[in-house]
């Protein structure tokens, strides 16, 4: 392996922690899922080859354990999106409306979409870090953003 555990947090940390609470949409779940994909990381000790592919291996478990946690019959009954422009507090306040209404997409199309605008992935990337086919993941880039842009409308119309 080519990071250290600390090095890998430090620079992945944010990543994977931003990546669980688009899914989750709590901040002590995600901090809890954030510390479990390093924990496992810690434990498998995987051989990859490149700081690229550490980054990959850890959104993909993060990823994992988020939609594991959101399967779970308690969490399934309940939804808070109060705080998420608290948590991605990096993004300028015009930006706050955009996320919100990210927030609020279908998972599917919410992890894409938070995949391809804040972590940088091209589609053929984010194909193969979910196991999806490139096709699937143009299609539901295209409902994200079709979904966002008449929310951010509706909101604009209405002001």
């Amino acid at each position: 392996m080519s990071l250290s555990l600390r090095q890998a947090m430090e620079l992945y940390g944010n990543n994977v922690f931003r990546a669980a609470f688009s899914i989750v949409k709590n901040r002590q779940d995600a901090e809890d899922i954030t510390q479990d994909t390093f924990l496992a990381f810690y434990r498998s000790d995987p051989d990859l080859d490149s700081d690229e592919h550490v980054r990959a291996w850890l959104l993909r478990t993060g990823i994992n354990k988020a939609k594991n946690l959101c399967r779970t019959f308690w969490r399934r009954n309940r939804e808070n999106l109060d705080d998420y422009a608290d948590v991605m507090a990096a993004a300028p306040d015009d930006e706050s409306d955009v996320l919100r209404e990210v927030m609020k997409l279908p998972e599917k199309c919410r992890v894409i979409i938070h995949l391809f605008y804040y972590e940088d992935y091209s589609i053929n990337e984010i194909a193969a870090l979910l196991g999806i086919s490139e096709n699937t993941v143009k299609s539901q880039l295209f409902r994200g953003r079709t979904l966002l842009k008449e929310r951010l409308k509706e909101g604009w119309d209405n002001d």
